[in-house]
């Protein structure tokens, strides 16, 4: 693995969870680290513990539904590095709250409140975009940029699709799992076009982690689910683009 020690690394969501999780072994690898988050004491808090632990980090507010936030985010890292070789877009909801994903009834696709199927698309799809397309001028000043989007194994329509898999007895959903497959669809489309500039675009699925998101019924501890953020954000030069992996290695689509 290549470490890229003194990059410059951008993680959405960062105040909490595998977010922060990320953020500290980036850290520790001798990145510098931007800790994205909406709420600014958080996040200062999260890059303080950093910074405690021997790491270089730095908080910003980013609000990936805020336009501004996002644009002065990038403005920042502009003024302050010129550049930026890590974005993980790690920033999302489940919709349902803070729930076991075995009680989330209001995803269930005829009776799901389309509010709430918007407000998960603005964070988990349309943030992304709206947060990588104002980070790629900076990616592109890089000489190994990576871009790793965060996604989950529910994205896979090979797998929820699949009567007899492992999936089969989860309840359907109309805003969480769509969301993420459409994470993986721009991920495909942005490693396309990004290709010829040599900027790595992957997506992951960090497993069933114990986070507020599944109201920590998760089996993986936030550092374990962070691996695989880490590994493809770390990329070397002959590292693969537009995939998706788990760190038991390509996720079926």
């Amino acid at each position: 693995m290549n470490t890229r020690e003194h990059a410059i690394a951008l993680v959405t969501g960062a105040n909490k969870g595998i977010g922060r999780a990320a953020a500290q072994q980036l850290a520790t690898l001798g990145m510098t680290v931007l800790v994205g988050a909406r709420d600014p004491q958080r996040g200062a808090e999260a890059a303080a513990a950093i910074r405690a632990a021997g790491g270089t980090a730095h908080a910003l507010t980013v609000d990936v539904t805020e336009a501004a936030t996002v644009h002065a985010a990038a403005q920042w890292i502009a003024e302050r590095f010129g550049h930026l070789d890590v974005l993980i877009n790690n920033a999302g909801i489940s919709g349902s709250g803070q729930v076991d994903p075995a009680d989330a009834v209001d995803q269930i696709p005829s009776t799901v409140d389309l509010s709430m199927v918007r407000k998960v698309f603005e964070i988990n799809v349309f943030g992304v975009i709206a947060v990588t397309n104002a980070m790629l001028p900076l990616l592109r000043r890089s000489s190994a940029p990576r871009i790793v989007n965060v996604a989950s194994h529910a994205a896979s329509l090979t797998l929820f699709s699949d009567p007899d898999g492992p999936f089969a007895a989860l309840l359907p959903s109309a805003a969480y799992s769509p969301s993420k497959s459409a994470l993986l669809s721009l991920t495909v489309n942005y490693a396309n076009e990004l290709r010829k500039d040599g900027i790595l675009v992957n997506a992951v699925a960090p497993g069933y982690v114990d986070t507020d998101s599944n109201n920590h019924t998760g089996f993986l501890t936030v550092e374990q689910g962070a691996a695989i953020l880490v590994r493809m954000a770390t990329l070397g030069a002959d590292g693969t683009t537009g995939g998706f992996f788990s760190e038991d290695g390509p996720v079926p689509w």
